[in-house]
């Protein structure tokens, strides 16, 4: 039984998210939500092809049929440096909502890890040692480290207000690889659309 805790234990340790919602914002009013919204483009801004399609498969998933990815969405010959005409086709394609995420920035951060100082018993040198069960330390030296934050963005817009309803910044320290990453922002921003009433 014991053991079996213990896995759990660890199990949920490694389950942990290392993402956190550092600032979120909602339109006032509340007038649009996403309950409200019938067809979303989703669209990722990331360098990597396939990073923004993980991304925007994560937050189609949590769209419940209502989200359409961009990589499906825009074909290869579409001008997608032409605002008007981007414009207009979402609109006439029945897009009434757009999510975008995007990465801000990635910070690095150096950090000094002191050094400890480990006890251990000197009992096998000598009898006297072992008899008087003296204890002698050794030091372990300081080291550095360095750690990663991945700072995103991520939007929800109106098509037919044309505006901004809801918006959120997170922040990922070390992410276990880039689809962890985007896992992760995706099921948080999510929670905290929940939370606060944005979407049901």
């Amino acid at each position: 039984m014991k053991k079996i805790l213990v896995t759990l234990f660890f199990l949920s340790l490694l389950s942990c998210t290392s993402t956190k919602i550092v600032s979120s914002w909602c339109e006032p009013n509340k007038q649009i939500t996403i309950n409200n919204l019938n067809k979303v483009l989703v669209v990722a801004l990331f360098k990597s092809e396939t990073t923004a399609h993980n991304a925007e498969d994560q937050m189609v998933g949590y769209l419940n049929g209502k989200g359409i990815q961009s990589y499906n969405y825009f074909t290869a010959s579409f001008d997608k440096k032409n605002e008007d005409v981007i414009r207009q086709k979402i609109k006439t394609d029945g897009f009434d909502g757009a999510i975008t995420m995007r990465l801000i920035d990635v910070d690095k951060e150096k950090i000094y890890n002191p050094s400890e100082i480990n006890y251990y018993p000197d009992v096998y040198r000598s009898f006297s040692g072992y008899y008087y069960s003296l204890w002698s330390h050794g030091k372990t030296p300081g080291y550095y480290t360095t750690t990663k934050k991945f700072i995103i963005e991520t939007n929800v817009y109106s098509i037919k207000t044309d505006k901004i309803i809801w918006s959120s910044i997170t922040e990922t320290i070390d992410p276990d690889g880039v689809e962890k990453l985007t896992n992760e922002v995706a099921k948080v921003v999510y929670k905290q659309m929940v939370k606060e009433q944005f979407v049901n």
